[in-house]
């Protein structure tokens, strides 16, 4: 989901094959020739390539660790890693399967499939997505989410302004919680016709629906392929840190409506500022022809159900997963609640499998409908959970050649001495780059965190405000980066242009970029 992000939880849609870009007019022009971005499981393969020969450069050592196995600042020691040429080799032969369920040694700290100690591989959190995933399609399947953004649409048609709030808020809200993103695609052939008729712009469209879901995921809560995902690659609870994360989502979603909806007045008032014009026909839409073509079915007794449903089962992840003695009280050592659950990914992927069941039972689809349907959720959720666990297989490489530490050390003097607000802030424009290279962001986060969480120890700052800031910077690249098919997608079907696109988005991406600098420089201060 996301921004999932490029190849993250896929949903059918109509958007441009890979080799398509769009005219300046926002039209498809066809194949393209010459360089096409690789996809997320390409990237991890040549990273896995690439750590796997540096690690014969590199030289290995060791911290000492305490007793939580959190390495001490300052006690970084070279140390032989005792691998021959046969033992690298294996290492990269394996690395995806020790990637999925390898297990790490007590002793000697050595990772592989058959050793006996703690899990090390992401067979969590690759189950959790592909249990997430099935979830996701069975109520897409139902048609209730699809009916009930159209219905709140066609409500709202005649408060123009209202339909925008509307629109992005919801978006916005299923961002941040699972990680709304390709599936905004299949709105467009909605939003588009709507916008026209009010006497907006295509470009309000396309705002509504990219910005919307786009800053949800920018500021994750809970979202499971994001802030899941490196929760768990930071050895966290998914709700630490959600107070900070809930506060950031409410201002920059508050901004980011503000700014579209700026634009759309202006542009109503007076349609010659409009950044993109008009198409033949935009401007002669008869709003109650419209209306009246646009108007989808009511919700049925069935979907509101759904909806019901769905709603509360995301609200009991939230509730389960949230630390609440250490939430209310500010102390994170506090002793747990009775009422606590404290649930990790295991239980969560359970969840999603019984939500799955019965969100099914509710829709009455039928054994072999629900059957059929789970399957096809788990099977277009593959791609995401895979590169999952080649990002992991890099890091089982890196701990086996013991060149982890050594990188960590190889930093450590750059966050020795730093203010904590300086070094929220330093994480966040570190991986900005990174989010462009490898464009997934649950392999960002699973070969990331392994490096930041330690540094926001030896920095004394919350490895929850580390997250905090990794997903920022991801989000903040996926409201514009062109390897993404939920913006070349977008553009392509709201006939906008990619460069106009970017024209009328980069004053928000530098206003995101500073809140977004000053809530985790907030954030690691007060840690």
């Amino acid at each position: 989901m996301s921004a999932p992000m490029p190849d993250e939880n896929p949903r059918p849609a109509e958007q441009p094959t890979a080799g398509e870009t769009a005219h300046a007019d926002g039209g498809p022009e066809g194949p393209r020739r010459g360089f096409t971005f690789p996809s997320a499981l390409t990237v991890l393969v040549i990273v896995t390539l690439a750590v796997w020969v540096l690690a014969f450069f590199i030289p290995s050592g060791a911290y000492d660790r305490d007793g939580g196995g959190a390495p001490q600042q300052g006690t970084y020691h070279r140390t032989p890693s005792g691998q021959s040429f046969t033992d690298r080799l294996n290492d990269l032969f394996l690395s995806p399967v020790n990637g999925l369920y390898g297990v790490q040694d007590a002793k000697s700290g050595q990772v592989g499939p058959t050793l006996a100690g703690e899990l090390y591989g992401s067979a969590g959190v690759f189950l959790f997505v592909l249990a997430i995933g099935a979830f996701i399609t069975v109520v897409f399947s139902t048609g209730a989410l699809d009916r009930g953004i159209g219905r709140l649409a066609h409500r709202l048609r005649d408060r123009g302004a209202l339909l925008i709030v509307g629109v992005m808020a919801v978006f916005s809200l299923l961002g941040t919680v699972e990680g709304f993103a390709e599936e905004t695609l299949g709105f467009y052939g909605l939003v588009v016709p709507l916008m026209l008729a009010l006497g907006y712009d295509r470009m309000v469209a396309t705002a509504t629906i990219i910005l919307g879901a786009g800053v949800g995921v920018l500021c994750s809560t809970v979202n499971p392929f994001a802030t899941g995902v490196a929760s768990s690659a930071a050895d966290i609870s998914l709700g630490d840190g959600i107070a900070l994360r809930v506060a950031m989502w409410l201002v920059l979603t508050g901004v980011t409506i503000g700014y579209v909806v700026r634009y759309a007045r202006r542009v109503r008032a007076d349609p010659d500022r409009s950044i993109v014009g008009f198409l033949p026909g935009d401007r002669d839409r008869a709003r109650a022809a419209d209306d009246d073509a646009a108007e989808p079915p009511p919700l049925t007794g069935l979907h509101k159900t759904v909806l019901v449903t769905v709603a509360l089962v995301f609200a009991f992840m939230i509730f389960s997963v949230i630390p609440w003695s250490g939430a209310l009280t500010g102390d994170a050592d506090a002793a747990p609640y009775a009422f606590e659950l404290g649930w990790s990914f295991p239980q969560l992927a359970a969840l999603f499998v019984a939500a799955s069941i019965l969100v099914g039972v509710i829709a009455r689809m039928g054994e072999q409908k629900l059957s059929s349907t789970f399957v096809q959720g788990v099977a277009e959720f593959v791609s995401p959970a895979l590169v999952i666990v080649l990002a992991r297989g890099v890091t089982t490489i890196m701990n086996n050649s013991r060149i982890t530490d050594t990188v960590l050390h190889a930093v450590e003097g750059a966050v020795s001495g730093t203010p904590s607000a300086l070094f929220g802030i330093m994480v966040y424009v570190v991986n900005l780059p990174l989010a462009f290279l490898i464009p997934s962001t649950s392999g960002h986060a699973t070969l990331a965190m392994p490096i930041l969480a330690p540094l926001a120890d030896f920095a004394h700052v919350s490895r929850a405000v580390v997250v905090t800031a990794w997903q920022a910077a991801s989000g903040w690249m996926n409201l514009w980066v062109p390897t993404t098919a939920v913006i070349i997608g977008g553009v392509s079907l709201a006939k906008v242009g990619y460069n106009k696109y970017l024209r009328f988005v980069w004053p928000l991406l530098a206003i995101l970029a500073v809140l977004i600098c000053g809530f985790v420089g907030l954030g690691a201060a007060m840690t």
